[in-house]
């Protein structure tokens, strides 16, 4: 493949493979399965059911590929930064081999699935190492070596790491890999239709009423009825488990652009240093030279002051260059995630007495690997087999004394947002305050209003209040987006929503210049 060295500012997985666009829903659909949201881990147990013959049906608010899945560094590793040793002490020693083996199952399938099907990923087999450049960190690295080995991979301490700059040690993890995410998700997609499985785009699902059949509505008031009904939009836009107290978003950033010849370090790296530092590399051109992908500085979205995300843009690519010598960054992105509370994916029934809905969330950063599982996990039970792993990753599970004190620091912050704290620079006293390019939260007639001025001076003021569970939206000035700190919500300048858990936009409302 490989990338032609562009100007494109974005994710060079979405600048490099657009896709074919596809129909909305425009009536009524009936279907054996109904798979909500199009990304990796909805497409592949769309994929996985249609092979095994069933019919199905994908409903994508957007464009298949194109939100979070499309904005991914596309590691697909078993190696999840420092978490053999946590899920060994939460879930126990078998539990960690368990997860382990169904990361790992998921790599090798993207593998076999990509011979079987003739595509052209560029899926590269490489070792993955989890580092730290501080002396005070080894102690941990060696024990989470011997947790990952412990639990079935291939994993060594090393201290001679393929990096362009000292480190202290790091764990390795041979036979990993890393690929084009989009190329290979298409492809399924594709496949799917051919299987006969249908993919309506630009489909917001709004409603779910569950029973024999399902039934899901959609924005523009279109039923679809299905038997079976998988959940698979990132947060989940129905939280009948209550999963948002156990659920925290978090958004990175990525900087990336072409390595001089001879600088690829041949591996995927990752700390927890400086805020988080992940690198890796992808073809670029048939010169054999190479682009860098770094990604870090990591933060709750909504809860950071004006600037402060061009701040942490700063940071990233500052390090990046430190680094990597002769590097020219040439594009940027933000992609986001969700994380739980006692670091294990939330993948199989939507709640206790749920029976036919699923939900597959809180992938933590790791959602290549993480998605695969899920939608073979997903596609498995609903045929009617349990793997080894259900239990593992079952949503309904809950470890009240050990996951207590996670619980409650994300109920506190949750609490804090929702009386609207003073983020610096999230609130103005006047319109008159608002720079252009800049927004903030004016209070209007008693009402907080979440006010943007774009570039030509023009006013675009919404309703402060996100629509998921009502926590006051703050303005990124670097994404020009209104961002919810209690659940991820992510909006537009209008209100429209860009990103769930939130399902109906924010409401548009009438502002004047000093107010």
């Amino acid at each position: 493949m490989s990338f032609e060295s562009g100007s494109g500012s974005g994710s060079l997985w979405m600048e490099y493979a657009p896709g074919p666009a596809r129909p909305a829903v425009d009536g009524p659909v009936e279907t054996e399965v109904a798979v909500v949201g199009g990304g990796i881990a909805g497409l592949c147990t769309a994929w996985e059911l249609a092979r095994a013959g069933h019919q199905v049906v994908l409903l994508e608010a957007d464009r298949v590929a194109s939100g979070v899945t499309g904005h991914t560094t596309a590691k697909l590793s078993a190696l999840h930064g420092m978490v053999y040793a946590d899920i060994a002490r939460i879930h126990g020693r078998r539990a960690a081999r368990l997860y382990a083996h169904s990361q790992q199952i998921a790599i090798d399938k993207v593998a076999e699935v990509s011979e079987e099907l003739g595509i052209d990923c560029d899926l590269e087999r490489l070792p993955a190492y989890t580092y730290t450049v501080d002396p005070d960190k080894a102690g941990q690295l060696r024990e989470e070596a011997e947790a990952a080995r412990e639990a079935g991979l291939d994993a060594t301490y090393e201290t001679d790491v393929p990096l362009p700059f000292p480190v202290v040690g790091a764990v390795r993890v041979e036979n990993q890999a890393q690929f084009h995410p989009r190329k290979y998700l298409l492809a399924l997609a594709a496949d799917l239709e051919v299987l006969g499985g249908r993919i309506f785009e630009r489909t917001r699902v709004t409603g779910l009423r569950e029973g024999t059949p399902c039934e899901l509505t959609t924005s523009a008031g279109h039923t679809i009825r299905a038997r079976e009904v998988v959940v698979a939009t990132h947060y989940p836009v129905f939280d009948r488990a209550l999963l948002f107290t156990r659920l925290e978003p978090k958004r990175e950033l990525v900087v990336a652009g072409p390595l001089p010849a001879g600088q690829d370090p041949g591996g995927m790296f990752l700390t927890w240093d400086d805020n988080t530092r992940s690198v890796r590399t992808a073809p670029l051109g048939e010169d054999g030279r190479r682009m860098l992908i770094v990604t870090g500085e990591k933060f709750t979205p909504g809860a950071v002051g004006e600037g402060e995300v061009g701040e942490h843009y700063e940071k990233l690519s500052s390090w990046a260059r430190e680094h990597f010598d002769g590097v020219e960054l040439t594009h940027r992105w933000a992609t986001q995630d969700n994380v739980t509370t006692d670091h294990v994916p939330y993948v199989g029934r939507l709640h206790a007495g749920s029976r036919h809905v699923y939900v597959a969330t809180g992938f933590a950063g790791w959602g290549m690997s993480n998605g695969v599982m899920a939608g073979d996990l997903i596609a498995s039970r609903i045929r009617g087999r349990e793997p080894a792993w259900t239990s593992l990753y079952d949503p309904v599970r809950l470890h009240p004394v050990r996951e207590a004190p996670a619980m409650l620091r994300l109920q506190a912050q949750v609490a804090k947002h929702f009386i609207g704290d003073r983020v610096p620079g999230a609130h103005a006293d006047s319109t008159d305050d608002i720079p252009r390019g800049g927004g903030a939260v004016v209070r209007v007639g008693g009402r907080r209003l979440a006010v943007h001025r774009d570039e030509a001076g023009s006013l675009h003021a919404v309703s402060a209040r996100c629509t998921h569970l009502g926590c006051v939206v703050h303005f990124n000035d670097e994404e020009c987006a209104w961002e919810c700190p209690c659940h991820g919500s992510r909006f537009d300048v209008d209100g429209k929503v860009v990103q769930g858990p939130a399902v109906r936009p924010l409401e548009k409302m009438d502002v004047e210049e000093g107010e």
